[in-house]
């Protein structure tokens, strides 16, 4: 999800620099909200992944 989060930005950047305004914008639109849920999605499993081992190791 990343990896398109960075794609849709670069894309953004182009297009912005070549005058495609909206375009440009909808594209930043669409990267904003991947890179949103690539962090929620990391920040979950990170907690997942924590609570998960202490249970396993019993701390």
């Amino acid at each position: 999800m990343l990896k398109w989060a960075l794609i849709f930005a670069v894309v953004a950047l182009v297009a912005g620099g070549l005058g495609f305004t909206g375009m440009a914008g909808a594209a930043a639109g669409i990267a904003k909200i991947l890179f949103f849920l690539f962090v929620l999605g990391f920040v979950i499993f990170l907690a997942l992944g924590i609570f998960a081992g202490k249970k396993i190791t019993g701390n």
